[in-house]
């Protein structure tokens, strides 16, 4: 992967070497974007809203100091930290696409802790492809895309794309002024279409699995009916 900046070398390959860090470990991710959008943080403060052990805690500190990506702003106790501010443009593998680390993409790749679909998304298509995930997020809460031009674009189902936008949603919402629109009904009635096919699908595979399970033919025609209160009297 090349890099692009207009600072000095040094401080490019030094860049480089701190994303990397932060973007393979999204715990380090985590903690760089809670100092990123709160501005500043103490030790203890981290512990509290991440949830983390002291240990822990001082140890990923002192990692984000050394990378040089967060700094203290007082020798005191206790110490207070900020977040600074990288400046640094990747170009993905394939040479076909660039996109620039910025606090929201280090806060989406955070988020793989905790929301499965951002981290299955990950593991499918790379940094690089959330980084351009997020941006169709921007576009789409800003109205000017749909989640289904957003799978022909990336060449993915529309219910994957979907889910990843709405995955993102909050991170979008965290890092960029945007007034709340929302998807079209068009598009909304799209999204159903696509989570009834889902929905479907399991349905028939949880009746397939009663049938194995209980030996009946009958299963597929049951249907529910009301109970006559005559029986019970």
């Amino acid at each position: 992967m090349s890099r692009t900046s207009n600072r000095a070398n040094g401080d490019v390959i030094r860049d480089f070497l701190s994303v990397a860090d932060l973007l393979k470990e999204p715990q380090l991710a985590q903690l760089y974007a809670y100092i990123a959008r709160e501005g500043e943080a103490t030790v203890q403060e981290l512990m509290d809203a991440l949830e983390l052990a002291q240990g822990t805690a001082y140890t990923y500190v002192n990692r984000l100091v050394d990378a040089g990506v967060i700094e203290a702003t007082i020798d005191e106790q206790p110490r207070t930290y900020v977040a600074r501010e990288i400046d640094l443009t990747i170009t993905a593998a394939d040479g076909a696409r660039e996109y620039t680390i910025t606090p929201a993409l280090i806060d989406a790749v955070a988020h793989r802790t905790t929301d499965d679909d951002i981290d299955t998304y990950i593991d499918r298509h790379g940094i690089a492809g959330l980084a351009t995930a997020l941006t169709y997020t921007v576009d789409r809460e800003r109205g000017e895309i749909t989640h289904r031009l957003m799978a022909r674009d990336l060449d993915i189902s529309p219910l994957a794309a979907e889910i990843v936008l709405q995955a993102l949603r909050p991170v979008v919402y965290e890092h960029f002024d945007i007034e709340e629109s929302g998807a079209s009904v068009a598009d909304i009635e799209d999204v159903d279409e696509d989570t009834e096919s889902v929905a479907d699908a399991n349905l028939r595979e949880s009746t397939r699995t009663a049938n194995e399970r209980f030996g009946r033919e009958d299963i597929d025609d049951w249907e529910p009916h009301a109970v006559d209160e005559d029986e019970h009297e």
